[in-house]
């Protein structure tokens, strides 16, 4: 069984790293999942709506994408083995179902830019932990003041 997911926010962990928290779009249980400062920022622009001047790698997939008539249906945070976890892309190319590799972060990303919908399985859903045991108010603040200044407020443009 798929459980449906959103974005619920982007957090700093103690040590200044960021995480994604993936949860169900009701209730308080969320995944976690470390992600670069670059892929954060990836993210956090998408759920924003805000388009850079050039397109980022995310962009240029989506627009790939488009270009090949192909249309992102789902993405699948599907495993996690050693503590990293694996996602995948389902790709429809008119008839035919194309299912890709992808990293977590990466793969969100594209979602996000594609209103794609968000997956966990079960599997993944075992490593929730409860949002308010998790994260301050002040750690995602924070991070949402990092991710803004990595690039200048005049280099971002609003998506429509």
């Amino acid at each position: 069984m798929l459980i449906p997911v959103k974005v619920k926010q982007i957090v700093l962990d103690q040590t200044m790293n960021p995480v994604v928290l993936l949860g169900e779009p009701e209730g308080n249980q969320v995944l976690p999942i470390w992600v670069g400062p670059f892929e954060a920022q990836a993210i956090a622009l998408a759920m924003q709506g805000i388009l850079t001047p050039r397109p980022l790698t995310h962009d240029l997939l989506r627009s790939l994408c488009e270009n090949l008539g192909a249309e992102v249906n789902k993405v699948l945070v599907q495993d996690i083995r050693d503590g990293t976890y694996y996602a995948e892309l389902y790709l429809r190319q008119g008839d035919r179902e194309v299912v890709v590799d992808a990293r977590p972060s990466d793969a969100i990303a594209l979602a996000l830019r594609t209103n794609a919908p968000l997956y966990i399985t079960e599997k993944v859903a075992a490593y929730t932990l409860n949002a308010e045991d998790l994260v301050s108010e002040d750690q995602a603040e924070e991070l949402q003041q990092m991710l803004a200044d990595i690039k200048p407020e005049e280099d971002k443009k609003r998506l429509h």
